[in-house]
């Protein structure tokens, strides 16, 4: 396989994977493009290579910033933006898991807490026991999950492999 052949390849999976994640489908393709890449891309050439507009590419590429996956870098002279992807992958592991805390997790606990407190009516009590102990159950498993993006923001790879192992035989 050639190396053109090879990043499609990359380009096209990464880009199923992020919306097998619920990322949309487009910023995990440029993600991957600029994994693929040795050096930093500038918009048009990422436009040029997926086949998106402007406005999409400059969405796409704010998003990859907010989450901490792209860096915006310029060069003396030129006046475009570069985009560069953080390439090592613990770093982008940490990132990942730091906003999937944030967006998801953190909003299903809040909801979860405030499920968990429903009163039951006068016909309802065994449906609500039901509700409250699933509720609880899944508020368990959140807590177990919150303390892995825990374990990832705070070790470094070996220590959080070594800890993930440990949780693992405990459960």
């Amino acid at each position: 396989m050639k190396l053109e052949e090879a990043r499609r390849a990359f380009v096209d999976e990464w880009g199923k994977l992020g919306a097998a994640w619920g990322i949309n489908r487009t910023m995990a393709q440029i993600h991957a493009l600029l994994l693929a890449h040795a050096g930093p891309m500038d918009t048009d050439a990422i436009m040029d290579r997926l086949i998106i507009s402007r406005g999409n590419a400059n969405m796409n590429l704010r998003a990859l910033m907010d989450w901490g996956l792209v860096t915006k870098t310029t060069r003396p002279g030129v006046r475009r933006e570069f985009y560069e992807a953080e390439k090592d992958v613990w770093k982008m592991a940490r990132a990942i898991a730091a906003q999937r805390r944030r967006r998801e997790l953190e909003p299903l606990m809040r909801v979860l807490e405030a499920a968990s407190a429903v009163e039951p009516g006068s016909d309802d009590a065994v449906e609500v026991r039901e509700f409250r102990k699933t509720m609880k159950e899944i508020q368990g498993f959140g807590t177990k999950a919150g303390r892995i993006f825990d374990l990832i923001q705070k070790l470094d790879q070996t220590s959080f492999l070594t800890r993930l192992m440990g949780l693992l035989r405990a459960s």
